[in-house]
């Protein structure tokens, strides 16, 4: 493996840095920062990231972050001679390792960490700074990013949670760092001291280049990534680098949010990452759709107009969702925005009047984006210890025993005790309770679909029928599409919807087997949503809900799930399941309907996938005989995926 020295020594000892890089935050006064600060965001020479460079430039001078931000630019010696974006951003020139100078590996993200590594060490800004705020470009500023503020210190730095990074307690970790227990799931916003970096930096870099070496470790129940692809290998680099370094994170939930997400009460995120597809009623926007995009140099061209807050306001009646919906118009907006002032910077002539122009140059959008700042609720760490109480609102102090993970609460109008369970990854689990009335767990609904009519019709059956059921909480769609469905989709608002990356032909095997797509969106949404319902109901599309599935009604605990029979399932008695399963004693013939505590979700989920791929492959016993499939072809791998996963687990 090349070593950090070695592979600096590739770098010319001369960067190009594009005019204006100490340039700060402008269209909103900043202030005087107490200590100088500086933020960086890693790109390639290529369409797709310069719209995302317009964005994130002009959310950065609306939200007045101070100091100056550096965009550390990747790019081989032949993109350099056709590139046309060198003033969209300050700039540092970063020689791209995209391909790998030792190993020939193609793997882009590693330039991340390479740049940064250049930027420490060719950099005069860099020798002047105390705190550096590192974003990705896919992100909207919406207020200034202070470390101080935010509660990093030295040794102890500021970041996102990114949940799904499992590999931090599971082998992954033992294997690439020294002090696992270290091992923090982060990503996105990084607020660290100028020190840390420089202690971090090549270790982050050389432990990218190890994980990603690794390909032995790079399946689903390793990583979390659900392609099984190594593609995440650098965020497990950061990690496991922060790990070796002896740097623990304070971890932040709330500062960053991703567009389509509803925020928690009273928690204002000055961060969006609109890393994944959101929609606003039957409009949407997926960045995915826009690889190719050439829209920063089309003269007045924009990205699809959304509704307007009016139409907002008129279609989401709830609060809180409502407030989650002004997100998603803040972020698109944003970016046409940006891009409308580039082309009148680079000379394009002036565009024919429209409402949405006059909309995006007019007050009421000024002031829906004027800089936001943090709140209380905001600035709560993960490993805080304090929970509100929702049917009063008042705040009650929690002490954690020895352990750490139970609590006790103690009523503060009639003295009753009540017990509250921390959920992994630190969130608490909040028990509805009103006055007078017996206490209940919340819920969340899911149910997985695909873009297609199909889906949409059942879609439209199964939502109305919950909303008629009188069922409690939630219900989110899982909705697994490709990239070429979501251009054309119009079902965007048939129902809450949460997008999945489609599974429906085997990033690996190629094999096509839409089922899949089932356990695949789960764990995608374990590992992006927050959520704090206690138990989750999964249903099917093609279901009509006659009245409330709950757990207290059907008896469900955490431990010990609740489904439906589905006596078809012969291979819980035969060979099949001593193949797939150490317990074949313990497989339930089951399926349909599923009331399941969070916690056992969490450490289902990734089961209940892996053993659909295991299943799936094992075509030699796809026979009726053996599956009781009528079709002999594999089809319901997934039912047995779930069964044989839940054999293991429970």
């Amino acid at each position: 493996m090349m070593s950090p020295g070695k592979f600096l020594s590739l770098f010319v000892a001369a960067a190009a840095v594009v005019a204006g890089l100490s340039v700060s935050g402008g269209d909103a006064a900043a202030g005087t920062a107490p200590y100088r600060i500086h933020t960086l965001f890693s790109v390639e020479c290529q369409n797709y990231f310069d719209w995302q460079t317009v964005g994130l430039m002009r959310s950065f001078r609306k939200a007045g972050q101070p100091g100056p931000i550096t965009r550390l630019l990747s790019c081989t010696d032949e993109e350099k001679k056709s590139y046309k974006g060198m003033d969209l951003a300050p700039t540092l020139e970063v020689p791209s390792m995209s391909r790998h100078p030792k190993t020939n590996d193609w793997y882009p993200a590693i330039n991340k960490p390479a740049g940064v590594v250049h930027w420490l060490q060719h950099s005069k800004d860099a020798e002047n700074v105390d705190w550096v705020v590192i974003l990705d470009a896919d992100m909207i500023v919406r207020g200034p990013i202070l470390p101080w503020e935010l509660g990093a210190e030295k040794g102890r730095p500021v970041a996102a949670y990114y949940g799904y990074l499992v590999g931090c307690d599971n082998v992954l970790a033992k294997l690439h760092t020294q002090h696992p227990e270290l091992c923090d799931k982060v990503g996105g916003l990084l607020a660290m001291h100028i020190d840390d970096l420089r202690a971090l930096a090549p270790k982050w870099l050389s432990k990218t280049e190890e994980v990603r070496a690794d390909k032995d470790h790079w399946a689903t129940n390793y990583t979390g990534d659900i392609y099984g692809t190594g593609w995440i290998s650098e965020m497990y680099g950061y990690s496991f680098g922060a790990a070796e370094v002896g740097l623990r994170h304070k971890i932040n939930d709330n500062l960053m949010i991703y567009p389509g997400y509803t925020p928690r009460e009273g928690v204002e995120p000055i961060l969006m990452h609109y890393g994944l597809p959101f929609s606003i009623g039957n409009w949407s926007f997926s960045k995915l759709l826009h690889h190719e995009d050439n829209i920063v140099y089309d003269c007045g061209r924009l990205f699809p107009e959304p509704p307007y807050p009016r139409e907002v306001n008129e279609m989401e009646r709830d609060p809180n969702k409502r407030r989650a919906l002004y997100l998603n118009l803040e972020c698109i907006n944003t970016l046409n925005e940006g891009l409308l002032l580039n082309h009148e910077a680079h000379g394009c002539s002036k565009p024919k009047w429209s409402k949405y122009l006059s909309f995006l140059k007019g007050k009421k959008f000024a002031e829906l984006t004027k800089p936001k700042k943090v709140t209380p609720k905001s600035l709560q760490m993960m490993e805080e210890d304090n929970v509100q109480k929702q049917d009063v609102g008042e705040e009650v102090n929690v002490q954690k025993q020895d352990g750490g993970e139970e609590v006790n609460v103690q009523k503060q109008d009639g003295g009753e005790e009540v017990n509250v369970q921390k959920q992994d990854g630190g969130e608490e689990i909040n028990v509805q309770k009103q006055d007078g009335e017996k206490s209940y767990p919340k819920i969340h609904t899911l149910f997985s679909t695909e873009c297609t009519p199909y889906f949409d019709w059942q879609t439209l059956g199964l939502v109305h029928s919950f909303n008629l059921s009188g069922q409690p909480g939630e219900i989110t769609r899982l909705l697994s599409c490709t990239e070429e469905d979501l251009k054309q989709y119009k079902g965007h608002d048939l129902a809450p919807t949460h997008y999945v990356p489609s599974m429906s032909r085997h990033p690996l095997t190629g094999d096509w087997y839409p089922a899949i797509n089932k356990p695949a969106a789960v764990v995608h949404w374990i590992n992006h949503v927050k959520t704090d319902a206690e138990y989750v109901v999964i249903l099917d599309a093609d279901m009509i809900m006659r009245g409330p599935i709950t757990p207290w009604e059907f008896n469900a605990s955490k431990g010990r799930p609740v489904s439906t029979p589905y006596d078809y399932l012969i291979g819980c008695d035969n060979e099949l399941a001593k193949i797939h399963t150490r317990n074949p004693h313990a497989c339930d013939k089951v399926g349909g309907v599923i009331i399941m505590h969070i916690r056992d979700l969490k450490r289902f989920a990734l089961l209940w996938l892996h053993k659909t791929e295991e299943v799936r492959s094992d075509m030699a016993h796809w026979s009726r005989n053996i599956t009781g499939d009528i079709y002999e072809a594999g089809w319901i791998s997934e039912m047995y995926g779930y069964t044989f996963a839940a054999a293991e687990v429970f």
